[in-house]
C-alpha cells in the first residue's frame, strides 16, 4: 500500500532530510550531533534524526539580534 506525504509523515529523518527540514548543512548537523547538542539514533548503517529532537536543537539556538 503507497502511501503519500499527507497521510505518512516520517518522524526519523536521514541526515539529508534533517538537513533540508532545518535548512541548515550537513557540517553543521554532524558536529551538533558530535558535541551532543542533536541527538541520532543508528538504524543499521543509517544515522536518524527524531522530528522532535530536530525541533528541540533549533529551539535551543540563540535568538538573532534585532
Amino acid at each position: 500500500m503507497a502511501y503519500s506525504d499527507s497521510t505518512l509523515r516520517r518522524e526519523g529523518l536521514s541526515i539529508s532530510d534533517a538537513c533540508e527540514v532545518a535548512g541548515i548543512g550537513r557540517t553543521k548537523i554532524y558536529q551538533a550531533i558530535t558535541d551532543g547538542s542533536l541527538k541520532a539514533r543508528k538504524c543499521g548503517a543509517r544515522t536518524l534524526v527524531l522530528r522532535d529532537d530536530l525541533r528541540a536543537f533549533l529551539d535551543a539556538l540563540p535568538q538573532a539580534a534585532a
